[in-house]
Parts: C-alpha cells; sequence; structure tokens
C-alpha cells in the first residue's frame, strides 16, 4: 500500500515530525494551476467586469474558439473560482468570491 504522506523530522527536535499529506498537496496544486493561466486570468477579469457572463460572450470578447473557453471555464469550475447559474437556456458564470477571499488568505499566510 502506497503512503500519501510525507513525514519530515526536526533534526533539532527529533520528537517533532510534521506530516505533509500528499494528496491535499496535489489537490491544492492543481487548484493554483488553474489561476496560473493567462487566458483564465483575462476569463476571471472579463467575469469581473461584467459581473456575469455567457461563454458566448467570453469567447467573442476574449477572440478564442467556443471550445477553448468552454474548457478554460471547466478548470475554472472544477476548481470552484467561478459559479454557474442558469436562467432559461443560458448558463451565466460569476466569481466565486468566498473561494478567492480564501485563497487571498492562503496565499497571505504561506507568504509571511
Amino acid at each position: 500500500m502506497h503512503s500519501y504522506t510525507l513525514s519530515i523530522h526536526d533534526s533539532s527536535e527529533p520528537e517533532q515530525v510534521v506530516n505533509l499529506d500528499l494528496f491535499l498537496l496535489k489537490k491544492t496544486s492543481v487548484i493554483l494551476r488553474a489561476l496560473n493561466h493567462k487566458l483564465r486570468q483575462q476569463i476571471l477579469q472579463l467575469i469581473d467586469q461584467k459581473g456575469k457572463v455567457t461563454v458566448t460572450e467570453i469567447y467573442i470578447h476574449l477572440r478564442v474558439e467556443q471550445s477553448v473557453a468552454s474548457q478554460h471555464l471547466a478548470i475554472l469550475r472544477k476548481a470552484g473560482f467561478v459559479n454557474t447559474t442558469r436562467e432559461g437556456k443560458f448558463i451565466y458564470y460569476s466569481i466565486n468570491l468566498d473561494r478567492m477571499r480564501a485563497l487571498t488568505h492562503f496565499m497571505d499566510q504561506l507568504l509571511k
């Protein structure tokens, strides 16, 4: 059976061990990578400017193929950075502000 924990020992205090959950590390990496892409950043900026947008508005405004816009929106949605709401036949994308606040807090803590 594979271990998903990396144990780091403090040589100055042998009883001190830091356990790093590698599964959570991988999930965190996927979430951060979702934002580390120029087009996805542009998509988020557009959504922020307009409040809510459809995929059609995104691909027309950013001049990309519909499939490209949809793929990037799926990554942002999976990472929790955008919300979707259906109004009739349209799906609108909006920024998940709670998720953005959590990310900002995480970055602040990480960079201290």
